[in-house]
């Protein structure tokens, strides 16, 4: 019997828990901005020096400086109170001296001229003589957005009705020079996408080569494409349908690409004749300075084989240089050619031997000279700075420290020829780097989830020279703020090190039980959690006050940073492969803390996350209670064609029909099928909240709508909204949202029920 009354006593007081929503309202993101300024110091590099300038805020208001790294000094740029005095003499107006809000700063090529906007109107600062002056004021349409400029300033290019036009600079009654007459809707040089028929002048789709005398343009055709429609229900005064192209998985018709090449003085124009693989995608690369050649990489459809080659551009000749062959596919998202001595070298990433490598390559034959690095670690794509007068290149590397994080982010350098790899960063932490053009400085930013955002100047050795800045978190921990804590577990396999991140309540008490909540994204090109520093972990800090245990990891199937096995581990699994990791993570750090409760057990995420929350609530329907699901591509055979051919795969498959003259010939077709979240359905058994954007033209609302569905079909009750006018990302309405999720979680993970109508603050205390 007195067993019988404790149990009902343990269920009663969990069933009497109640969320702390001002505490969740005190740390949300929204809030908890105010209280954290500055993080990192971008800097603004002078023109043909290894000077900056940066700005940086803390509790004590808004500075900017200049930082001369060979005199290692560090100066105000100007004075803020005789500054705003001036700037205050000049606008007639009262200005913040603390916080001086300046649009479009830059610094001119003279380097010392600062120039700003206030209310369309552009001030000029001398900062030698400290003289401020008003200049004249900048009407919308003289901004010129619609332009883009030739590197010696002599034209402007852009597009109008779908076609390509140039203009000379300089001069207010210049003649409109147009290039083409064959752009066409869905097929048009304009860079904005959809229906652009317009008089108006707009930003055209075409690149010019560093030497000013050709462009290019690379258009893609949709006009085969199949059409996408939603449907604007806010718009005044009547609903106005959208539309637009949309290719999808599986689709013969697909956009094309086509590759033009333009002479500015003799406006004449080479259609390069590009095509080598079906429904290939391509990417282009400049030389430095000169416009003889164009280099380019060619994917074909399946992702899985890519050739490059250059481009002649007097005739349009192409000279291939070399293919590669790469299973499942080859990762775009990484993927990056540096064109070096006007061509003559090329170094170029690839995961040919499972992690990201960097590889030279003569220029000309496309013979390998030599692998820069190799080994079983991950070299990001994006190299941070290439000295050719030294034959050095720098670089990002994930994984090549054993004792550090495999999600740090670490630099380092190596000469061309492979030799020297040297680690430039040596705390373990996050690096995120900057360097000047001379390749002698570099302004390196670091930290992580537990380590305060820290700013230094390096030399070219990695020997720090200065201390520029620490991130100010004065007001976060006066208000009790508290950093989340790093973890490790095994993945499903038993083998594989999973990281992640935990966010407690501030008033944690290890003597209580709390629900856990598990932050997700699938990938594969990135997870759900962050290594650098973060206040709000975007939802997490908040919803953790409720109440909750909130993590966020990563699993098998996701970034690829770790390994190629590491991030294709969910190939043609696109639905399921990240659910198990997630849900044996929970397990374990419910096995090592007795205030985690297993019994109650929420999962959240955006988009994919959207779709992996629905997944895993209706795959292990006895594990997960609740799901807050926003945005989902539940069913990614109607999502975009080059996302999920990528990461599913997809094959071609040619069927024999006859033709209309009795002919037997192959028709090429594409199989692409996805397993899809609405086949679930009829496992449902914990609480889900769908939503959804009506506008969404990334995932489209249909994605959640068929969930919906299947699950009436199935005769299951579960949650939905559709916010009307708002696109992927919610917009304006990702507050209430915020909000929505703390009601679902508190409700159904902690049985408090609230009656208050407006979605804000209940009135009922905690």
């Amino acid at each position: 019997m007195r067993i019988l009354i404790l149990l009902f006593i343990t269920f009663i007081s969990h069933a009497q828990q109640k969320a702390n929503f001002k505490a969740a309202e005190k740390f949300s993101q929204s809030n908890l901005s105010k209280m954290l300024k500055s993080k990192s110091v971008s800097p603004q590099w002078f023109e043909e020096s290894d000077r900056f300038w940066y700005s940086y805020t803390t509790t004590s208001g808004k500075n900017f400086y200049i930082v001369d790294p060979s005199k290692r000094t560090k100066t105000k740029l100007f004075d803020n109170l005789e500054f705003s005095a001036k700037l205050s003499d000049l606008t007639r107006r009262p200005v913040n001296h603390n916080e001086l809000d300046l649009d479009e700063l830059e610094l001119e090529k003279d380097n010392r001229t600062l120039t700003f906007q206030i209310d369309s109107i552009q001030y000029r600062y001398d900062i030698y003589n400290k003289s401020l002056v008003m200049g004249d004021s900048i009407a919308e349409e003289e901004k010129n957005d619609w332009a883009t400029y030739a590197p010696d300033s002599s034209y402007m290019l852009f597009a109008k009705n779908h076609n390509l036009f140039l203009m000379e600079v300089g001069d207010e009654d210049s003649v409109e020079i147009q290039l083409t007459e064959d752009g066409e809707k869905w097929f048009s040089y304009q860079w904005r996408h959809g229906d652009t028929t317009s008089d108006k002048r707009m930003r055209a789709r075409a690149t010019w080569f560093k030497d000013s005398q050709k462009l290019y343009s690379n258009r893609s055709d949709a006009r085969k494409v199949d059409e996408l429609f939603v449907i604007n229900t806010l718009k005044d005064p009547r609903p106005e349908l959208e539309v637009y192209k949309y290719a999808m998985p599986g689709e013969v018709n697909v956009p094309q690409e086509v590759l033009e090449i333009f002479d500015v003085e003799s406006r004449s124009r080479i259609t390069v004749d590009e095509d080598k693989y079906i429904d290939q995608t391509i990417s282009l690369h400049l030389t430095k300075d000169k416009s003889e050649r164009l280099y380019m990489v060619r994917l074909n459809r399946t992702s899985d084989t890519l050739d490059v080659s250059y481009i002649n551009t007097s005739d349009g000749s192409i000279k291939f240089l070399f293919e590669e062959i790469n299973h499942p596919y080859h990762n775009w998202n990484y993927r990056q050619l540096a064109v070096l001595n006007e061509g003559n070298e090329l170094i170029y990433w690839s995961e040919k031997n499972g992690w990201g490598q960097l590889y030279l390559y003569d220029g000309n034959t496309g013979r390998l000279k030599n692998k820069i690095t190799n080994g079983g670690y991950f070299i990001t794509g994006r190299i941070q700075d290439i000295d050719t007068l030294n034959r050095k290149v720098y670089y990002q590397a994930f994984g090549k420290e054993r004792d550090v994080d495999p999600y740090y982010s670490m630099v380092y350098s190596s000469n061309f020829d492979g030799s020297g790899m040297k680690l430039l960063t040596k705390e373990k932490y996050n690096h995120r780097v900057n360097f000047s053009e001379s390749s002698k400085y570099f302004v390196d930013n670091y930290s992580a989830v537990d380590k305060v955002p820290t700013s230094v100047l390096r030399d070219v050795s990695g020997n720090i020279i200065m201390r520029l800045e620490e991130a100010d978190l004065t007001l976060l921990y006066h208000a009790g703020w508290k950093m989340p804590e790093r973890f490790k577990v095994k993945a499903d396999d038993g083998i594989t090190d999973l990281y992640g991140v935990m966010y407690k309540p501030f008033d944690f008490d290890p003597e209580k039980k709390y629900p856990i909540i598990s932050y997700v994204y699938p990938g594969p090109q990135v997870e759900s959690f962050t290594n650098d520093f973060t206040i709000s972990g975007r939802y997490n800090t908040a919803i953790a006050q409720l109440g909750f245990i909130v993590v966020s990891m990563g699993h098998r199937g996701g970034s690829p940073m770790r390994s190629k096995y590491y991030h294709t581990f969910g190939y043609q699994n696109l639905r399921d492969y990240a659910l198990a990791d997630d849900k044996r993570s929970l397990e374990q750090l419910a096995e090592r803390h007795s205030w985690i409760d297993l019994d109650n057990v929420g999962i959240f995420g955006h988009s994919g996350g959207g779709f992996m929350s629905t997944a895993a609530l209706l795959t292990y329907p006895d594990f997960y209670d609740v799901a807050c699901s926003s945005a989902g591509n539940h069913d990614n055979n109607i999502y975009n064609k080059w996302w999920s051919e990528t990461h599913n795969g997809v094959e071609a498959v040619y069927k024999k029909k006859k033709d209309d003259d009795g002919n037997e010939i192959e028709e090429l077709t594409w199989n692409a099928k996805i397993k899809t979240n609405q086949s679930l359905a009829k496992n449902l058994k914990g609480h889900l909240l769908l939503t959804h954007g009506n506008i969404d033209n990334n995932v489209h609302p249909t994605n959640s709508l068929r969930v919906a569905d299947e699950l009436i079909k199935a005769g299951k009750r579960f949650d939905m909204m559709i916010f009307p006018g708002k696109r992927h990302g919610y917009g304006s309405f990702r507050s209430y949202y915020e909000k929505m999720m703390w009601y679902y979680f508190a409700e159904h993970l902690l049985g408090d029920y609230r009656n208050n109508v407006d979605i804000s603050l209940p009135n009922s205390g905690k």
